[in-house]
C-alpha cells in the first residue's frame, strides 16, 4: 500500500463519528461502508493530500485512485471523486476504459455516482465531445449505476446549456428504465437542461409523458412555472 494512502485512511478514520456513520444509512437502500465523516472534512483531507500527490504521474495517481476505490468506504470513493476532478484537465478520451471500469466495478451508490460523474466525468465529456458515445453506450448497461451514469455526466454541462440534443437522447434511452435511480438520474439531466432551454424541455415532456415514470416526469419539471407543472402533470385519456 502506498504510504499516502495510509495516511488518507487513518485521516478519515480519526475523524470518523458514529452517529454520522449509523445517521448516513438512512440516504440509502442499499448497504453502505462509511467512516462516519462529515463531507466538508473529506473534502479538506482530499485536498490536503492532493498537494502531495498532484505532480506525481497521471497512471500513478490512477493507480492510488483504485486502491482507494477497492476498500468500498464511501469517503475513500469521495477522495477519489475530488482528486480526478481536480486533474479533469489532463483527462483525455484515452482514459475512458479506465473511467468506465471504476464505474462498473465500484460504483455502488447514488452518492459516489453522482460525486465522480458530475464533475470529473462531466468535465471531460465538456472537453471532449466525441466521448458521448461512451456514454450513449452506457445506457445499455445492465448495471444501474452505468445507466444513471450516462445521464448525471452531464448534469454541469445541461445546468449551461450545453449537449441539449445528447441530453435528450440519452433520456429517450433511458424513458421507460423501471430502476428509479436511473429515472431520478435523467429527470435530473432534464430539469438541468430546462434551466436554459426551458420550452424545448417542455415540449419533450409533454410528448413523452404518458410512457415517462411519474418520478423523472417530476425531477425534469422542477424548476418550471406553476402553470407548465400543471399541464405536464395533467393525465392525458
Amino acid at each position: 500500500m502506498d504510504p499516502i494512502i495510509k495516511k488518507v485512511r487513518r485521516d478519515l478514520i480519526e475523524n470518523g463519528h458514529e452517529e454520522i456513520r449509523k445517521g448516513s444509512k438512512r440516504f440509502f437502500k442499499e448497504d453502505i461502508l462509511c467512516y462516519g465523516v462529515k463531507t466538508a472534512t473529506v473534502g479538506k483531507i482530499a485536498k490536503k493530500y492532493w498537494g502531495e500527490i498532484k505532480n506525481r504521474e497521471k497512471q500513478e495517481i490512477f493507480t492510488l485512485c483504485q486502491e482507494l476505490y477497492s476498500s468500498g468506504y464511501m469517503e475513500d470513493a469521495f477522495v477519489v471523486s475530488n482528486w480526478m476532478a481536480n486533474m479533469s484537465v489532463q483527462l483525455t478520451p484515452a482514459d475512458m476504459p479506465t473511467i468506465r471500469s471504476w464505474v462498473s466495478t465500484y460504483i455502488t451508490n447514488w452518492a459516489m455516482c453522482d460525486s465522480f460523474c458530475n464533475h470529473a466525468v462531466g468535465d471531460l465529456v465538456d472537453a471532449y465531445p466525441e466521448c458521448i458515445s461512451e456514454l450513449i453506450a452506457w445506457t445499455a448497461s445492465d448495471n444501474r449505476w452505468m445507466r444513471r451514469a450516462a445521464a448525471v455526466s452531464l448534469i454541469i454541462p445541461a445546468k449551461h446549456g450545453k449537449f441539449l440534443e445528447e441530453s435528450m437522447r440519452i433520456a429517450d434511452l433511458l424513458l421507460t428504465d423501471e430502476d428509479d435511480m436511473v429515472q431520478k438520474g435523467y429527470g435530473w439531466l432534464l430539469k438541468e437542461a430546462s434551466r436554459k432551454h426551458q420550452q424545448i424541455i417542455f415540449e419533450y415532456v409533454m410528448r413523452n409523458k404518458q410512457k415517462m415514470p411519474r418520478t423523472s416526469l417530476r425531477y425534469a419539471i422542477e424548476l418550471m412555472p406553476g402553470d407548465l407543472r400543471k399541464l405536464a402533470m395533467l393525465k392525458d385519456w
